[in-house]
């Protein structure tokens, strides 16, 4: 490795444990781009090819990985586990829930309550995986060796919903994104 190379490194390890430190704080592009040296430009641009995503969607996965762990515990309300997490209140944390997991933070929380999950198996240039779905988006994928323990994986995660296996458009645009990867 060069030593730009390493000095970018560096600076990007730096930024992810800034933000996996402050997530609660939700900080901006420009808080994070001042701690690490570099314009708030060439920040995103650096962090985007280094991390595979933008900063600001590596700030939201954090931030709903942790609203997830909250909402495990029945007696935290929606409200608490948004404020909590540093949003402004349930509505951010409603539309963060549904670009990453295909769900309302309600829905996630009843463990899939009302919920209907399309699933399926295919074959990806990785290995195995399990794809389910909802009419919002992509909920679960996994990788797995056998196909029972991803299927028994996705029933704890949401012992609520109802499951039909079936292939759907969402899953299909999923899967593809892996036809894409492997050429």
């Amino acid at each position: 490795m060069s030593g730009q190379e390493q000095l970018n490194y560096n600076r990007i390890a730096a930024a992810i444990e800034y933000i996996r430190q402050n997530f609660k704080n939700q900080p901006t592009l420009n808080e994070v781009a001042e701690k690490i040296n570099l314009s708030p430009f060439h920040f995103q641009r650096l962090f985007s090819e280094w991390a595979g995503v933008s900063p600001k969607n590596f700030l939201q996965y954090i931030s709903v990985a942790y609203a997830k762990s909250m909402l495990k515990n029945k007696k935290v309300t929606l409200f608490d586990a948004a404020l909590e997490t540093g949003l402004s209140g349930t509505g951010r944390l409603h539309d963060m829930f549904i670009k990453i997991d295909g769900m309302t933070p309600g829905e996630y929380k009843n463990g899939g309550e009302n919920l209907y999950i399309n699933y399926s198996h295919a074959e990806s240039p990785f290995g195995n995986i399990l794809v389910a779905s909802t009419t919002k988006g992509i909920c679960y994928m996994a990788f797995a060796k056998d196909e029972q323990t991803t299927w028994s994986d996705l029933l704890q995660l949401f012992p609520n919903a109802h499951f039909k296996q079936m292939v759907d458009i969402i899953q299909q645009q999923a899967l593809y994104i892996f036809t894409l990867l492997s050429d």
